[in-house]
């Protein structure tokens, strides 16, 4: 074949070639950095875990004190065959999903009217900023006079975790929209409603986003602390049983659970924020 021909032949593939040249390039670099915060997320456990079998294995501290891995992993077999884990772990997962739900729900519909009025925010915010001050905690007392023990008290104390930070994220993503994306509405005269519906809420969905994963992390950390004083079952009332008995076994498991929960369920947010942001281009003011 004639060089003429070849090239003649050649010519048209070139663009597509160098398409999937870029594709692959992409598909390559994106695997990379994937395996970079796979990497970074695994350094402690690489770190952590041969100390800890070395530790064991040489009598460091008392099995009482720092149990075996292998220990932990059998207590953990154990609780997941009997289904006690699930047991547990059920009952802080309902307890947390409606308290979150109230007090995400309560949060953002507070947090968008602050965001939306002046007049809201300077009548409303003394009193949340009071609110604020307290801590989850310091709620249970009170909280454990009008409604006793029960799951009422749970779900009152990690709402309230849950419900600061969701509003101090949701007004101040609303007040700060970005400029630009305000005078794009306003020259296409959308009315207000519009101007919420397409414009405002998109525009704050970072920061509305980063108050949830917030709210849902004091939840889980609400929940835990709630279970520890004023429960018999969940995964805090394991950590207070393992404690009594001196089973650091169930300890450890009751704690690597939670933290297991907690990050997939921050992750589920994550990747929801990330498919309602698709249109959004970075650095625009």
């Amino acid at each position: 074949m004639s060089d003429a021909a070849l090239r003649t032949t050649l010519e048209p593939r070139i663009p597509a070639l160098a398409g999937l040249r870029r594709i692959s390039l992409r598909i390559g670099e994106a695997a990379f950095r994937r395996l970079v915060k796979l990497g970074w997320l695994l350094i402690l456990p690489a770190v952590t875990l041969p100390i800890w079998i070395v530790g064991t294995g040489h009598g460091w501290l008392p099995e009482q004190i720092l149990p075996r891995p292998q220990d932990v992993l059998h207590t953990l077999r154990d609780m997941i065959a009997s289904g006690e884990l699930a047991q547990h772990a059920g009952y802080s997962l309902r307890r947390v999903a409606f308290g979150f739900a109230i007090g995400a729900t309560a949060g953002l519909i507070a947090g968008s009217a602050m965001g939306l009025s002046r007049r809201v925010d300077d009548y409303v915010r003394p009193l949340f900023t009071a609110i604020a001050q307290v801590p989850a905690l310091a709620w249970i007392p009170l909280a454990m006079l009008l409604l006793g023990i029960g799951e009422g008290l749970k779900i009152v104390v990690i709402a309230k975790a849950a419900f600061v930070p969701v509003v101090m994220n949701t007004s101040a993503g609303i007040a700060n929209v970005p400029k630009a994306f305000v005078e794009v509405g306003e020259t296409f005269r959308f009315t207000p409603l519009q101007m919420l519906r397409h414009v405002v809420l998109p525009g704050s969905v970072p920061p509305i986003f980063t108050g949830l994963r917030y709210g849902l992390t004091h939840a889980w950390i609400a929940l835990v602390s709630v279970e520890l004083l004023a429960s018999s079952e969940g995964l805090g009332y394991l950590l207070v049983w393992g404690r009594q008995m001196f089973w650091l076994d169930t300890v450890l498991v009751a704690m690597i659970v939670i933290g297991v929960i907690g990050f997939a369920s921050d992750k589920v947010l994550a990747v929801i924020e990330a498919r309602l942001q698709r249109w959004r281009i970075d650095d625009v003011r």
